[in-house]
């Protein structure tokens, strides 16, 4: 299956099957940074799905991550099985939650500019979707949530 332009809501989000993806942004970076996060909310209005892969040709790779609470410690891990969507449920990639990892930057993401990412789904297939890149404060201007600094 090829990724394809999938039909924007008047709200920008952009829908795939019964999947809205919305509020998708990354944040600037500076000059020679090798990793940037991505973020957006994902709404299910259907059966259980999975978020399996992501791609953008701004970056080597693109790995699905997740922060989580060891004890006292903030840690970041892959999720190599990807990123379960329950039915009729409401998944967000935030800072300091889960989140979309590009690693291998191969230029600095631009305020201002979008990106192109490109999301698997186990069930609804492939869309491709802008992300919009705002200030490397982003977290506080463009989306709720806690911070997560690097990204």
């Amino acid at each position: 299956m090829t990724a394809s332009p999938a039909p924007a809501t008047p709200q920008g989000a952009v829908t795939l099957g019964d999947l809205t993806l919305r509020g998708a942004f990354s944040r600037a970076t500076p000059p020679g940074a090798p990793v940037a996060g991505g973020f957006l909310t994902i709404d299910n209005a259907g059966a259980a799905d999975r978020l399996v892969t992501a791609r953008t040709d701004v970056a080597g790779r693109t790995e699905i991550h997740e922060m989580a609470m060891e004890g006292e410690v903030m840690r970041m891990r892959a999720l190599p099985e990807g990123l379960p969507i329950p039915a009729d449920g409401t998944v967000e990639l935030k800072p300091g939650g889960y989140h979309l990892m590009f690693m291998e930057l191969k230029q600095p993401l631009v305020e201002g500019e979008t990106v192109d990412v490109t999301l698997t789904f186990e069930k609804a297939g492939e869309v491709s979707l802008p992300l919009a890149i705002g200030p490397r404060n982003a977290a506080a201007v463009m989306h709720e949530g806690g911070g997560h600094e690097g990204h």
